[in-house]
């Protein structure tokens, strides 16, 4: 069969342009392929994937550039490639059909529709010859393509009761809501419990390899001891962040953390870095910086805010997605270290460094060297008898020195897409590292950010807001992840310059998810809005995976506006959320990490904090200092009735800080230690 030329040059996804040259016949999600399908009668082959996945670009060099594999699948086939960060709305529906058809998922995903666009069969990688007690992906092809001529009633009774159990599996996990309010402590300690049974006191972390940053589940940890003093919690917290620090999961070079480890002491990484871990990662060890004033917490943020801005930034201040985890041809490559490389860059210096680093002859990971710390620095000087700040220089200037000559390798593959919903998470990474550590630069860079974000995303016209932006185009309805941490994003900004306009927009999202997310009956959120119709499924992502649920962080947000604004409603709404999942929530916190915090919060009195005064930009810096894992936050230089909270408040030429429980404050204080005070008393 000759080959046209695919549907993919148009694109803008980069891993859609990956294939764009492709002798499949690859389409996009679009009503095109769909009626092609229904007009030819043939299934549908949806292939899920995103640009910096390894086995992504293994089955696409083993299968899709084969002319002879390609044939099959245009013979039989309306051939669909997906990028799940575009559409992670489809990605969502179709890892759940084939998780539940096999027990497992992943990617690269591929799935076998209807052409009615419901799914019947799939799986994840297909190797090109049977291995890894796999068959072939064309024995794949073949048999998918003769069932479903000789037995197409059952496959489409078999997609329509895959179908049903999508739309049932909304409701796992949802229990009745008492709308009470009432929490205890006794929920946040079985919490605690049933987290710390998984996890490693060895390593640090949770699980077993292949091993994630888990970071809501040390956010919660943080905010435990916070509460309960509790030395477990905050131990296994930091010890978790200080081995993935030290491992091969953080890049020690350049700054930033990979996507997961695949060995448990966190050494060899899986290597594509995604915005969205190092966000995460950066906001968790924020809040650690804030309980822990350690040296390294306040390098982890300068470098991995360092990375984004130097390797993900675009010149519009936005952040773009991922970097490839393969360069020429090798995953890792453009990371790891031979011990002569490094002599040669290092000469004299190397002994120590590549001692500090763990870098041999032999190297740790395949033949090479992941750079890795066995002893923290200090403890490696003192058994070294070096002075411990002249090693501290020693090694920032040897990272510099490694950078530079790493950044003259051929690269890895850049997604320069840049999504919504990543881009806020970003951003809110940057307001909490400038709580943690004062730095102006990180206000002016989440300043920047968001100009760009409610720019870029926003159609001026519709009023319409979009997921994805690359090259001044701006694509795909905003999912509800999007608007939740943008909303989330909006309210931490606003506490680090207090500026109320960002309230105010955070109030409109809310009311327009409110409108168009909510689902029928009961308080939780869809992931799509109510018209999108291109989806066989509205789906309900309640648990956290390697982002956090929007349910979860929408929830947060309706309970910190319905105080800024007074909308009891909206407390309601979100104590309805959690009380719905309560159960789950303590049963299994490590997959309901966002929801555990705000249980968190639920069970402890959540202050309501105001700064007034002129000239409160220092005072304000020193409040956000502290750590207050749950707190309502406002500082205002002007008369400002528009909000109940700072409404009946004078300024005074002076800065005062007033402390409130339901509207009702204590008496100003005019300093930062007589808050502390008063905060210890209440």
């Amino acid at each position: 069969m000759a080959f046209r030329s695919n549907h993919l040059a148009k694109e803008t996804s980069p891993y859609l342009l990956q294939h764009a040259h492709n002798p499949v016949d690859w389409y996009p999600w679009s009503n095109d392929a769909l009626q092609k399908a229904k007009t030819e009668n043939k299934p549908i082959l949806v292939s899920i994937g995103y640009a910096a996945c390894h086995w992504c670009h293994v089955m696409e060099r083993e299968s899709f550039e084969d002319e002879s594999t390609a044939s099959i699948m245009n013979e039989h086939f309306v051939n669909i490639k997906i990028d799940r960060e575009e559409r992670p709305d489809l990605d969502h529906i179709y890892m759940d059909a084939v998780q539940a058809m096999t027990g497992s998922g992943g990617w690269p995903l591929n799935v076998f529709l209807t052409p009615e666009g419901k799914p019947f069969y799939g799986g994840t990688y297909f190797p090109p010859a049977r291995a890894f007690n796999r068959p072939s992906w064309k024995e794949v092809l073949l048999s998918i393509a003769e069932a479903y001529k000789e037995k197409k009633p059952e496959i489409i009774q078999q997609a329509e009761i895959l179908t049903q159990h999508l739309v049932q599996s909304n409701q796992f996990g949802i229990g009745p809501r008492s709308g009470t309010g009432i929490f205890n402590k006794e929920q946040n300690e079985e919490v605690f419990q049933n987290l710390m049974k998984n996890a490693d006191e060895k390593d640090g972390g949770f699980g077993k390899p292949p091993k994630f940053p888990q970071t809501f589940s040390i956010q919660w940890l943080l905010r435990h001891y916070y509460y309960t003093r509790n030395e477990k919690a905050l131990s296994h917290a930091l010890f978790s962040l200080d081995k993935m620090i030290f491992g091969g999961i953080y890049d020690q070079v350049g700054g930033g953390i990979a996507r997961y480890s695949t060995d448990g002491e966190w050494l060899a990484p899986h290597f594509e870095k995604m915005l969205y871990d190092n966000a995460l990662l950066v906001i968790a060890i924020s809040e650690a910086y804030q309980l822990d004033h350690k040296k390294l917490y306040e390098d982890v943020i300068d470098e991995t805010i360092g990375f984004a801005e130097r390797e993900l930034m675009s010149d519009e201040a936005g952040f773009y997605c991922a970097l490839d985890a393969d360069s020429e041809g090798e995953e890792g490559r453009f990371y790891v270290w031979s011990k002569e490389e490094v002599e040669q860059v290092l000469g004299g210096d190397s002994e120590l460094v590549c001692a500090y680093f763990d870098i041999t002859e032999r190297g740790n990971w395949e033949g090479k060297n992941i750079l890795r710390v066995r002893v923290p620095a200090n403890e490696f000087a003192r058994q070294k008898a070096i002075d411990p700040d002249q090693f501290y220089k020693l090694i920032q200037s040897s990272k510099n020195r490694l950078l530079k000559v790493r950044e003259e390798r051929p690269r890895p593959l850049l997604d320069d897409k840049m999504l919504l919903g990543w881009n806020a998470l970003m951003n809110t990474a940057c307001s909490k590292a400038f709580m943690a550590t004062g730095k102006e630069r990180y206000q002016q860079l989440a300043v920047r950010n968001m100009e760009f974000i409610l720019r870029a995303f926003r159609d001026p016209a519709t009023g319409k807001w979009n997921h994805s932006y690359k090259n001044g185009q701006a694509k795909y309805p905003a999912f509800l992840d999007d608007f939740a941490y943008l909303i989330q994003a909006l309210i931490l900004l606003q506490e680090i310059t207090g500026n109320a306009h960002y309230l105010e927009v955070s109030k409109e999202l809310a009311e327009y998810v409110i409108a168009h997310f909510s689902e029928e009956e009961g308080p939780f959120f869809y992931y799509t809005n109510r018209q999108q119709d291109d989806v066989i499924v509205r789906k309900k992502e309640i648990y956290d995976g390697a982002t956090p649920s929007g349910n979860a962080v929408m929830a947060h947000n309706l309970f910190y506006l319905s105080v800024v604004f007074d909308f009891r409603e909206w407390k309601t709404r979100s104590i309805e959320m959690v009380s719905g999942l309560e159960q789950v929530i303590r049963q299994y916190p490590g997959s309901f990490g966002m929801w555990a915090s705000l249980l968190q919060a639920l069970s402890a009195d959540v202050p309501e904090i105001v700064l007034t005064g002129e000239k409160i930009n220092e005072l304000r810096t020193q409040i956000l200092y502290i750590f207050i894992p749950h707190r309502i936050f406002q500082s205002t230089e002007i008369t400002n009735a528009s909000f109940p909270l700072l409404e009946g408040k004078t300024i005074a030429n002076q800065p005062l800080i007033f402390l409130c429980k339901n509207y009702a404050c204590q008496q100003p204080v005019a300093s930062l230690s007589a808050f502390i005070r008063l905060m210890g008393t209440t």
